[in-house]
């Protein structure tokens, strides 16, 4: 991505050509950083924390508040995927194309749809293992 916008200045500032489509290929390859590192994140527990209240309560207690974070993640997840599958489906359905490169719509939702829907597994997998520590 970096190399990407930096060839794009460097291009415009000594050639006057710019790299067609530079916003559209930082776009597609942020959307699949993002999305698909999110399961990674649940499983390796890499979430910034605040931890205000582990150290005033006890160690039986910290584990029903993770309990309850993985839950709660579980339960986000599976909103945000139910609220985007529709939109990703009308786009795929739709033919939806990027206005510089004529790339299908599909190539941002698919990688999104796939993140949230493995996140939402890996948060899953982290209540299954939270329950039994418990």
């Amino acid at each position: 991505m970096m190399l990407v916008v930096v060839a794009d200045v460097v291009l415009r500032a000594c050639c006057r050509l710019p790299v067609r489509g530079q916003l559209e290929l930082v776009e597609l390859a942020l959307a699949y950083t993002i999305f698909l590192a999110l399961p990674a994140v649940f499983l390796r527990g890499a979430h910034l924390v605040v931890d205000v209240a582990d150290h005033f309560v006890s160690a039986r207690a910290k584990r029903a508040l993770d309990l309850f974070a993985s839950a709660a993640s579980v339960a986000a997840l599976a909103i945000i995927l139910w609220q985007m599958a529709p939109q990703a489906l009308y786009m795929m359905r739709f033919g939806d194309m990027t206005f510089d490169l004529q790339m299908p719509k599909t190539w941002y939702a698919a990688p999104a749809l796939a993140g949230i829907l493995c996140s939402a597994l890996a948060a899953l997998v982290l209540v299954v293992r939270d329950a039994r520590r418990r």
